[in-house]
């Protein structure tokens, strides 16, 4: 199983493509992404926890009821949410790259991100629908990447290449994500092809089961946006055995899934709008996964602890201080912590106190960009990840007047 230099369109039979339409004003960016299979797939999708959803979503649930799909469309400068009109105008998105692609309106798998509350007209983007037909590549996955992009910094795609029963399968995805993202998913679009065959069932449970421990332990300012969704289509053209049940090869793809979201993840988390680090936090010596979940998501998710990050400050009380009011039944008397990156680890608290440690050390530690939080609650077994970033000036420059 390897990672190889691709993205959506890595799997056999993925064709993708991105352009400009006209809905953001900015001509240079791209606004309107399309994927597409060369064969109807199984596909599956899950969801924002936000009562407050965007319309995209309702007509998505709706197409995907008997767990199959053939193209994914997808709009950025506007979120269509809070819209009167918005489950019409995403209908009718899946209506126009329906008659363009010659299949079922219903088969179309639609979202869109970008400012909520405005009305998303749907004029630009019947005059592009031909434009991105025919931009439509075997190599368009960067397209429709760089399309889908919002506030991101950086285009998210990865792939990669595993084997179910002696075929040679692949998987690809692209994301994107930057701010208004919390544990619970986020203010991200992710979209995932694979030529392996697995049924819409356990696709669907395959991705359910993996957002647990990827897409749901990201926090880059505990805002949970309206229009997360992670979709996911497996059109079967690497000719393996479907897979039907909980097998071994089943095994293998959740591998290879956890592979490809965990990189994603990562990309996420390091381009928070107004990030300069990655920030991970490493729990391990939980009672149960739960306990170690929750000790995990509030350090990540405490603006003091990322302020300090920002600042290169080893201030290991406020990882403390995080995990005391987090809810979890932890001994604070046991726990451990440690700040470790590129250029080393430094223990700075040991049985819930601190000990002597190299200010200078933890700060050439803490500039890196990639900086992990070690947390050892010396309790049981069980370990979780959690994943954001740092807080920054930027972070309030870029959301001050995000709208306008």
């Amino acid at each position: 199983m390897n990672f190889i230099n691709a993205g959506v369109c890595a799997p056999k039979g993925f064709r993708a493509a991105g352009i400009h339409c006209g809905i953001r004003k900015n001509k240079t960016k791209r606004d309107l992404a399309l994927i597409v299979s060369d064969k109807i797939a199984s596909a599956a999708a899950i969801y924002t926890l936000n009562l407050v959803k965007g319309a995209p979503i309702a007509v998505t649930k709706a197409n995907l009821v008997n767990g199959k799909a053939q193209a994914m469309i997808c709009n950025s400068g506007n979120a269509n949410t809070c819209n009167a009109d918005g489950v019409e105008i995403a209908g009718k998105m899946c209506e126009l790259t329906g008659e363009a692609l010659g299949i079922d309106a219903k088969d179309v798998i639609v979202a869109s991100t970008g400012v909520i509350g405005q009305p998303l007209d749907i004029t630009p983007i019947a005059n592009g629908m031909d434009e991105l037909v025919s931009s439509l590549s075997y190599d368009g996955s960067a397209m429709a990447a760089e399309a889908i992009m919002t506030t991101d910094t950086k285009q998210k795609e990865f792939a990669v290449s595993f084997t179910l029963g002696g075929k040679e399968c692949r998987m690809g995805g692209i994301a994107k994500g930057s701010g208004m993202i919390h544990p619970n998913m986020a203010t991200m679009l992710v979209f995932i092809t694979t030529d392996a065959a697995v049924s819409p069932e356990l696709l669907h449970k395959a991705l359910y089961d993996d957002a647990q421990k990827s897409f749901n332990m990201i926090s880059i300012d505990g805002d949970t946006s309206t229009n997360d969704m992670v979709s996911v289509m497996a059109n079967g053209m690497a000719g393996n055995e479907e897979i039907t049940e909980e097998n071994e090869d089943y095994e293998t793809f959740k591998t290879a899934l956890g592979m490809i979201t965990e990189q994603l993840c990562r990309a996420i988390a390091k381009d928070g709008e107004g990030a300069t680090k990655l920030v991970e936090c490493f729990v391990s010596g939980g009672k149960d996964w739960q306990t170690a979940k929750t000790v995990a998501k509030s350090v990540v998710c405490s603006s003091l602890f990322k302020a300090a990050m920002f600042g290169a400050d080893a201030n290991w009380g406020r990882v403390l201080c995080a995990i005391g009011y987090s809810g979890a039944d932890v001994d604070v008397t046991k726990i451990d912590v440690s700040f470790t990156s590129e250029k080393g680890t430094v223990d700075v608290c040991q049985n819930g106190a601190g000990i002597a440690f190299s200010e200078e050390k933890a700060k050439e530690i803490l500039l890196c960009d990639e900086i992990k939080v070690l947390v050892d609650l010396h309790d049981g077994s069980e370990s979780a990840v959690a994943r954001g970033c740092d807080l920054t000036y930027d972070y309030v420059k870029i959301n001050g007047d995000y709208r306008t």
